[in-house]
């Protein structure tokens, strides 16, 4: 499905992203990494534990959690947007195995049920930086910088199209992004 901006620029636009923070991404999940919250000690004093670090959502009883891993190669930056996708059912986790720095792009949902490109935002996040995103969050798949990247994904599916809703925009409502730090 394509969707079009109101009127097209004159000017492809451009979207700084910055660096990932609890409070930046908290529109539209959870950052999760180790010491964001208190933690308790654990395995006989050689480890700590921060316990409920991301709100997971599931809402169809027939969706089975589905713990993946995703190999994604190194784009770099000016970075185009042209999709995004949401999960109206669950919630959906990346985890960084290997990775050094990915980006991430995310837009509230517009009174039309479709993404918001308006208020598109990106986020450049390093290793140890997870994240959550809350069901039915737009986001742009995930984009590995610097070098190829394994990422766990957990997510609830059940193998229907609720699993993920992927919008294809117009030309004119692609969006560059770059990263200035």
């Amino acid at each position: 499905m394509l969707i079009p901006m109101r009127e097209p620029p004159d000017v492809p636009r451009v979207l700084v992203a910055r660096p990932l923070t609890p409070e930046g991404f908290a529109p539209y999940g959870d950052v999760v990494s180790a010491g964001l919250g208190p933690g308790a000690l654990a395995n006989q004093g050689t480890a700590v534990r921060f316990d409920w670090s991301a709100r997971l959502e599931n809402a169809r009883e027939s969706a089975k959690p589905n713990l993946a891993v995703f190999r994604s190669v190194a784009r770099s930056l000016p970075f185009t947007v042209k999709l995004l996708e949401h999960h109206p059912y669950s919630s959906q986790v990346f985890l960084p195995l290997r990775c050094e720095r990915y980006l991430v792009c995310v837009a509230p949902t517009a009174p039309s049920g479709g993404p918001d490109l308006e208020r598109l935002e990106a986020f450049v996040c390093g290793p140890g930086e997870g994240v959550n995103y809350h069901r039915g969050v737009w986001h742009h798949p995930i984009v590995a910088l610097d070098a190829p990247a394994e990422l766990a994904m957990l997510a609830w599916e059940d193998g229907s199209e609720g699993d993920c809703v992927v919008l294809h925009f117009e030309p004119s409502a692609h969006v560059q992004v770059r990263f200035d730090g």
